[in-house]
């Protein structure tokens, strides 16, 4: 791998572990590098364990310096690694496991839309897919992610008024399976993984397959139809309405 994304697979279970030395900004290199972690995992046939290394900070989402700057051709290459990595996610043929123990902003919570059991620690950091408090729209690709496991109601006001959720909210909206006291997160994470390794592999990727077509076959349509420079070209807004934090 490289140094912001690691890899280890122990006893059927690959771990795939962010780290930026920051705040774990989803970059194209970070996304291809996941992207290349998930090769892996595939090949080694093995349950993913999608966590970050950061403390406080599961991701800090797409960079918006990308889209302050205005750059068509870089936000677009961006935005659509980060749909396709989420779009595989969900579509991967074993098991996967997102770990959330810090602030999910939005490609972090995409990320974790992707995963097939969410699990967050306790604590007071929060997810959704805030993109109008910074002057954008939530992807296509991402509200059918979301449509496709929230709650209406909290689907709408992620993503029309900008709420982000704590832990035990983000259970209720859909977006978390569960959220566990930081001292039982190990001992949960161990009992999830025997859960998935015990059911039949082949069952559950074809499983996954069948029930998630609809949203798989929409994310596709949406990915090539809006993330190509003729239709970014033409979005409503501009790249310099992105309002970056703290200006």
């Amino acid at each position: 791998m490289n140094d912001i994304v690691s890899y280890a697979c122990v006893d059927g279970v690959a771990t795939i572990s962010m780290n930026d030395g920051r705040v774990n900004v989803m970059s194209t290199t970070m996304l291809k590098a996941l992207d290349a972690a998930l090769d892996r995992a595939e090949a080694d046939k093995a349950i993913v364990v999608l966590r970050s290394t950061r403390e406080g900070i599961f991701s800090a989402g797409f960079d918006l310096k990308i889209f302050a700057a205005n750059d068509a051709e870089k936000s677009v290459e961006m935005v659509k690694a980060g749909a396709e990595l989420a779009l595989r996610l969900l579509s991967h043929p074993y098991p996967t496991i997102g770990v959330m123990q810090g602030h999910a902003f939005p490609m972090g919570t995409f990320l974790l839309l992707g995963c097939d059991v969410r699990i967050a620690e306790a604590g007071a950091h929060k997810m959704g897919l805030n993109e109008v408090a910074i002057g954008i729209v939530a992807p296509g690709f991402a509200m059918e992610l979301a449509r496709s496991r929230m709650h209406p109601a909290y689907l709408n006001r992620t993503v029309v008024l900008g709420e982000l959720f704590e832990p035990n909210t983000a259970v209720k909206a859909g977006l978390l399976d569960m959220v566990v006291p930081a001292a039982e997160l190990d001992g949960t994470l161990k009992g999830v993984i025997e859960g998935v390794s015990a059911i039949h592999m082949p069952s559950h990727a074809s499983a996954k397959k069948k029930l998630r077509k609809p949203v798989m076959d929409i994310m596709r349509e949406l990915i090539d139809r809006e993330l190509n420079m003729e239709a970014y070209s033409k979005r409503p807004s501009s790249g310099s309405d992105v309002v970056l934090p703290g200006k």
